[in-house]
């Protein structure tokens, strides 16, 4: 039997794998992928994440592979700027920054340190049950005994539909594209995070290494042509917008819809826990959905220095977590919703430019600053 088994191997699985090893507690990861590899999009490590990754003496690592960030800009479509949170301050208050890196190299760096001998791929979970302890069965005819189970399966996770038979996924009525590409980006915005804001349309864009980018395309349902190309979606955004998606593979674009996670009211059974998107999926609208499930393993592990009774850590996790959680799930969608404007877009711009910056920067500190 397991002592503890991880079911998820993706950045929240993983880092709470490299908090358990560093408390040098017996674990395994169960993985569907067969195998580690370079697929996935871009993604924005924020200053939470990045104080957490300290701790795991992972921090410089990270930065090295990725681009640290030091602004975030909402603009028009013709890249005329809007709003612009500055977060040096913030930086230099928790000895981190943003990094924008590719999820794969990210995910490569945690796996690397906890060991590739920890994590069993080619392991889908097909059904978990109670019994003396849980047995997991998966899609390779593979069955495992486990006393204490982590769910990190993602906002479809078969632990919570299982186990706690919970989680209504919200449909936002928007789709987005994800792309990777090689592009020469102006150097004004080497260190800094862009979106675009159209009408029923937005398009964001950041500077990982070297001249590699990552954009994503966000339209609202109503407004796609499928027949269309993605670029013709954008037509009437700046011109260096439409080049970046003309500069990307095919294989290196991913299509999916927003959604989220309607808060669940537990996110934990006896000797078994939800974290991140299984427990509290997000829109990404605050690049908080990956963070948040790192701020997850990082609270566990602050609480397992207290006490080795799991039960009483989940119970206290979900305590201390769930306020911060509901309020990101809970802003996310608001900016989601609300920079989607199909009507009155000048109106939402002009709303947006009277937001003072200390306000943005007070709601970024809000949710960088941890919570133990």
């Amino acid at each position: 039997m397991n002592p503890i088994s991880i079911v998820g191997a993706g950045i929240g699985g993983l880092t709470l794998a490299n908090i358990l090893k560093k408390q040098n507690l017996d674990f395994r990861i169960y993985e569907s992928a067969t195998e580690i590899k370079p697929v996935g999009s871009g993604i924005m490590m924020a200053i939470n994440a990045m104080q957490i990754f300290n701790t795991l003496g992972l921090k410089e690592q990270i930065e090295s592979a990725g681009n640290k960030i030091n602004a975030v800009s909402v603009t028009d479509q013709k890249l005329k700027n809007i709003s612009t949170t500055n977060v040096l301050a913030l930086e230099k208050k928790y000895n981190s920054c943003n990094v924008a890196i590719h999820r794969a190299d990210l995910q490569k760096i945690l796996a690397q340190n906890v060991g590739l001998d920890t994590i069993s791929l080619n392991h889908s979970l097909v059904k978990i049950t109670r019994e003396d302890g849980y047995i997991l069965r998966f899609e390779n005819g593979n069955e495992i005994k486990s006393k204490v189970v982590f769910g990190a399966d993602g906002i479809h996770s078969k632990i919570r539909t299982q186990i706690l038979e919970t989680g209504k996924i919200r449909d936002t009525g928007q789709i987005c594209w994800r792309g990777l590409a090689e592009f020469d980006l102006p150097e004004q915005y080497n260190r800094e995070a862009v979106e675009a804001w159209g009408k029923g349309k937005r398009f964001g864009f950041v500077k990982m290494t070297g001249k590699k980018i990552y954009w994503y395309a966000v339209i609202n349902k109503g407004l796609q042509d499928p027949y269309r190309r993605i670029a013709e979606n954008f037509h009437g955004f700046h011109p260096m917008m439409i080049d970046m998606i003309n500069a990307t593979l095919p294989e290196n674009i991913i299509m999916n819809t927003l959604t989220d996670l309607s808060p669940i009211p537990k996110w934990y059974a006896d000797n078994l826990c939800l974290i991140g998107d299984a427990a509290h999926a997000t829109t990404p609208n605050l690049g908080q959905g990956a963070c948040q499930s790192i701020e997850d393993a990082y609270i566990i592990g602050k609480l397992l220095e207290r006490s080795d009774d799991f039960n009483r850590v989940f119970e206290d996790f979900q305590k201390i977590r769930r306020k911060k959680v509901d309020d990101v799930v809970s802003t996310s969608w608001k900016i989601g919703q609300f920079s989607q404007w199909e009507k009155a877009t000048a109106l939402r711009n002009f709303l947006m430019r009277m937001v003072p910056e200390r306000f943005n920067r007070k709601l970024v500190e809000r949710i960088v600053e941890l919570e133990m």
